[in-house]
């Protein structure tokens, strides 16, 4: 004789919490919809503290930050005397020059400055003027030509160098009548 107990595939026998369709989209829901969204108001609440909005602590400034313009204009002194060569290396190359830093040639040592000082007054100028190795052009600064020679040869003479003072540049000739 046959077995007709199991007739449809189903265990009668079989018991347990999901017994229908109903009851196993409820477990579903408890089981990862419910956490997900749990999870989702734990971050909203750590992430919502009293925290000032962007620009409210100081206002001016920050408004001042997001208008700002794209360029600059500077307006200089036109009459200001030029700078002598120690305030020029005050300024701009004490720095580096004072320590050696980055390779540089240190104030007032002959011994490093000697084969620079053999290329002449224009090499020097040159590479101060355009920089070289890591030092910017005018070692960073913002000087005129004439400021930049002076400063290089007041480190050359500290050096060793014998190079006269540079002259200042002729005023401008007045612009002829038309």
């Amino acid at each position: 004789m046959s077995d007709t107990s199991n007739v449809n595939g189903h265990d009668e026998a079989h018991t347990g919490p999901i017994t229908n369709p109903k009851q196993l989209l409820v477990a579903v829901g408890f089981s990862f919809i419910i956490p997900v969204f749990i999870i989702i108001g734990l971050v909203y609440f750590v992430t919502s503290g009293n925290k000032p909005a962007a620009g409210s602590v100081d206002l001016e400034r920050a408004v001042a930050e997001r208008i700002q313009k794209v360029g600059m204009v500077e307006i200089r002194d036109a009459n200001r005397a030029p700078r002598t060569g120690e305030q020029v290396f005050k300024a701009q190359c004490y720095a580096c020059h004072l320590t050696g830093a980055a390779g540089s040639p240190k104030f007032g040592d002959a011994s490093a400055w000697g084969p620079r000082i053999k290329n002449g007054f224009d090499a020097l100028w040159n590479s101060a003027l355009k920089g070289k190795g890591n030092m910017g052009p005018q070692g960073g600064g913002d000087l005129s030509d004439f400021e930049v020679a002076r400063g290089v040869v007041y480190m050359a003479n500290a050096g060793g160098a014998k190079f006269e003072e540079p002259k200042p540049p002729a005023a401008a000739a007045s612009e002829p009548a038309k």
